[in-house]
């Protein structure tokens, strides 16, 4: 390991640093240097070395001077000179993404026990939102909520910034702002998980912010949540994420031609991809340390069959723009998503989001239950 060596003025200034010896003690390298010895060392260690892990990033070094790609292309080049007349060309790459996706791809029980806890927390906070919401509030003070809960209950941040968008801004995939007062009769739409431990959950809601569905907001949701449910229930071992998809994308395609919404038959709106205006997105994704954790989806150009250990996302979705001329004006500017997180076990699978309410009786029944936090 490269790190930066102690130094108390500094860390007067910016923080604690493990330095050199921290590195070894701390974290279990079995070398560390400063990050100011890594031209030397490197070249010293590319001598008795036949190949190199390394990921290919573009980033500042501290102080900006080089990228670090170009740093190890320069060492290399470097490295390569120093053999004279050897005939030995630079050293051959292998990417890291590669090697550490299949570490992180199957998860031990260690990690699944934070992966438990992470949506253990994230579920209560989304319950929180429910039991809380009401007309008339900001999309940032459900936000400061979730995020109160993911820290009061052990989350050390969130694993992603959340997503809390009501009535039209639900129909943004990657809504941010969360600046919207939501208004009596809009859906909410919450994306948001904690990091607990350096796993993350991801779970996404979607209720009418004063307990009611409107009739065209309950036929979509109901569309939605039964795809959702019948997605989970394929999740086994040698079942695939594309299987799951491709389910989700015929299941909500029916339906989108049966409202009307698509003209074409099903075979050509899915083949031209014409379902995918109200459909934009993925089922699911890989999870863990990352909210989109790496690993290969793909084994020599085979869909990759799920195994005990893999955990991923469940999120099919169905969004309407509120200036879509061409369907009927009672859907426009619904959004709706629902996700699970999903564990792979020897016997089937477990829903580790399972304490985030999704079914409507459960939901309309809780919404609005506890007052509003008031300060005053």
């Amino acid at each position: 390991m490269f790190v930066r060596p102690k130094d108390i003025a500094k860390e007067i200034w910016t923080g604690y640093r493990c330095g050199v010896e921290g590195a070894v003690a701390s974290f279990g390298a079995d070398k560390a240097y400063p990050t100011e010895e890594f031209d030397k060392r490197m070249l010293e260690l590319l001598k008795d070395c036949d190949r190199i892990y390394y990921s290919f990033f573009k980033t500042m070094n501290r102080d900006a001077a080089e990228l670090l790609d170009q740093k190890v292309l320069r060492l290399l080049e470097q490295h390569r000179a120093s053999l004279g007349r050897t005939g030995r060309g630079i050293l051959p790459f292998h990417d890291l993404q590669d090697v550490i996706g299949e570490m992180r791809i199957r998860k031990t029980p260690e990690e699944i026990e934070r992966l438990r806890r992470a949506s253990d927390i994230s579920a209560r906070a989304h319950f929180e939102a429910m039991a809380r919401v009401k007309p008339g509030i900001f999309e940032y003070q459900i936000e400061a909520l979730i995020e109160y809960v993911f820290r009061n209950e052990g989350c050390e941040r969130h694993g992603y910034p959340s997503i809390i968008a009501s009535g039209r801004n639900a129909t943004i995939l990657h809504y941010v702002e969360n600046n919207r007062q939501m208004a009596d009769g809009d859906l909410l739409l919450i994306d948001a998980g904690g990091e607990f431990q350096y796993y993350t959950s991801d779970i996404t809601r979607t209720f009418p912010v004063n307990g009611e569905f409107t009739a065209p907001q309950k036929e979509l949701y109901e569309i939605v949540l039964a795809v959702q449910k019948e997605c989970v229930r394929m999740a086994k071992p040698g079942a695939t994420l594309l299987k799951i998809h491709e389910f989700a994308v015929s299941e909500l395609t029916d339906a989108m031609i049966k409202l009307g919404f698509l003209k074409d038959a099903k075979a050509k709106a899915i083949e031209s991809l014409a379902y995918k205006r109200f459909y934009p997105h993925g089922t699911g994704h890989l999870l863990g340390m990352d909210v989109h954790d790496i690993g290969l989806y793909q084994i020599d150009g085979e869909p990759r069959k799920l195994e005990p250990g893999m955990v991923f996302t469940v999120e099919p979705g169905f969004y309407v723009l509120h200036d879509d001329t061409t369907v009927p004006e009672k859907y426009r500017g619904i959004g709706i998503r629902i996700e699970d997180d999903v564990l792979i076990t020897d016997g089937g699978h477990e829903v580790l989001t399972s304490g985030a309410p999704k079914e409507i009786a459960e939901m309309t029944a809780l919404i609005g239950t506890k007052r509003w936090i008031s300060l005053s």
